[in-house]
């Protein structure tokens, strides 16, 4: 523990001495340093997505970096410090926590995330799903939002009923596909998203690091292919269909074996 707490002394000592110091440093607001966050934490998710154990503990450094940067601009005009921020979150983890910290009985995690909810609500909250950012990606939000009806029991009752939902909403869509009514497409496209989402959920599948790892396996693949076609000599371009087929063939097993585990 002792060790922790000098490693994060030093953290803030160094944040100190560059915004009294470092032109740099001392120029910056929450305002330009947020664009930033935002790249350290899509930088964080790739390297969680690639497994990657020495650049999720740099990104995550990158990451605490900013939250301490943040609290020390706050301090400045005296809204709230790091240790605020600090004690801010353990209160509200033992609040939310009554079955570690108080004389709540729980079976199982689904009644902590029930639980968590409800506590949400009598702390204010006017609707369920005003704790998901309006800024999400639409896969995610849509994640987010299942999830938190979910914890109000507004679910279905097993994996078989959503799959028939989402059989049902493909079969609409193709109606509206067929009649050609762009937004009614667009609309029904959405459902099926939507239902698709929900269904992972029962798979105990996340929907957007799913669709992120098979859009990275696609580029690695499309990239294999470019190479093994360059050193034919050849020209992606001027290729038909099918000869580029047999290249993507060869550039999947290619893949594959150098990525048995995937």
């Amino acid at each position: 523990m002792e060790k922790k707490a000098e490693a994060f002394i030093r953290l803030i000592t160094i944040m100190d001495e560059l915004r009294e110091q470092c032109p740099w440093d001392k120029k910056q607001t929450m305002d330009s340093l947020r664009y930033l966050t935002i790249e350290e934490l899509y930088e964080l998710s790739d390297a969680i997505l690639d497994r990657d154990m020495s650049e999720i503990k740099k990104e995550l450094g990158d990451i605490l970096l900013h939250i301490v940067f943040y609290s020390r601009i706050a301090s400045e005009t005296n809204e709230f410090d790091i240790s605020d921020v600090i004690n801010s979150v353990c209160d509200k983890l033992i609040h939310r926590h009554p079955h570690i910290y108080g004389d709540v009985k729980v079976e199982d995690e689904i009644e902590v995330k029930k639980n968590w909810e409800k506590l949400k609500m009598k702390e204010g909250k006017k609707s369920v799903l005003e704790g998901v950012p309006k800024s999400l990606p639409a896969i995610v939000k849509s994640f987010r939002i299942q999830e938190k009806v979910r914890g109000i029991g507004f679910d279905w009752d097993n994996k078989t009923q959503v799959w028939d939902k989402v059989l049902e909403e493909l079969e609409e869509l193709k109606v509206e596909v067929e009649k050609g009514d762009k937004n009614r497409i667009e609309s029904e496209f959405g459902d099926v998203l939507f239902a698709l989402t929900n269904y992972s959920r029962f798979i105990d599948v996340n929907p957007e690091d799913a669709l992120e790892r098979t859009n990275k396996r696609f580029i690695k693949r499309f990239q294999i292919m470019e190479n093994e076609i360059k050193e034919k000599g050849l020209d992606l371009s001027d290729m038909s269909l099918s000869q580029m087929d047999v290249y993507w063939e060869k550039a999947k097993n290619i893949y594959y074996n150098s990525n048995k585990d995937l």
